[in-house]
């Protein structure tokens, strides 16, 4: 049966979205590679046979050379391409050393990293800063974008993104194209707003930085 026929929970690439792929066996992350079955097979059985082709496992299948892997029935030289190409692009994950992540200890921390993004844009952005428990950044991610006179801040938005990333903590960054640093009452009112919903989850709102070209003004800072 084609894949196309399988219960919608059952087919890899539709798994994978719902459940990610650490949820996907050994085959049906091989078979979102492959991509195509052929006439009599699906990708699925497909995998399973160039599985088997390396004794079940993958230590042995990355090993496998191109025209081993073309000589399988349903692997032609694209697919064999792009299996090749994720075994090496695995093999330099684990050659590369570990990016050190950057710890936040103070507001000037965010102004270096968001005044050269920031002051001379010509509207507004909303930017989170993403940190684990040790205030080591996660991700830093734009969640909005304005006019001049003002971005809408998403609180939903910003912290479903921190409960997928498993964000200990945040920080909210935004510009002033105006060149005053100082919080309008709708900033205050937003952060207030903000920080109540990510208290609820258990995420910590750390700051709320204003960056007003080459000046900035922090929530913290000011005790806020």
């Amino acid at each position: 049966m084609s894949i196309n026929h399988w219960k919608m929970d059952d087919r890899p690439r539709e798994k994978m979205n719902v459940s990610g792929a650490a949820s996907l066996s050994d085959s049906e992350l091989l078979a979102i590679l492959i991509n195509t079955g052929t006439k009599d097979k699906s990708a699925i059985d497909i995998a399973r046979e160039v599985l088997a082709k390396a004794d079940n496992t993958l230590n042995s299948l990355s090993g496998l050379s191109l025209d081993r892997l073309c000589a399988i029935p349903g692997i032609g030289h694209a697919k064999a391409a792009r299996l090749l190409a994720a075994f090496e692009l695995a093999a330099r994950i684990q050659s590369e050393p570990p990016v050190p992540r950057m710890k936040i200890t103070a507001s000037s921390s965010v102004s270096r990293i968001f005044i050269p993004i920031m002051r001379n844009l010509e509207h507004e952005e909303c930017w989170v800063l993403f940190l684990n428990k040790a205030n080591k950044v996660i991700a830093k991610e734009k969640v909005s974008v304005g006019g001049i006179s003002g971005a809408v801040l998403d609180t939903r938005l910003i912290l479903r993104k921190a409960v997928d990333k498993l964000a200990s903590a945040i920080i909210l960054i935004h510009n002033h194209p105006s060149g005053n640093p100082y919080p309008s009452e709708m900033d205050r009112k937003q952060t207030r707003i903000l920080r109540d919903a990510a208290g609820l989850l258990d995420i910590a709102l750390l700051d709320h930085v204003i960056v007003a070209g080459n000046r900035y003004y922090s929530f913290s800072d000011e005790g806020l």
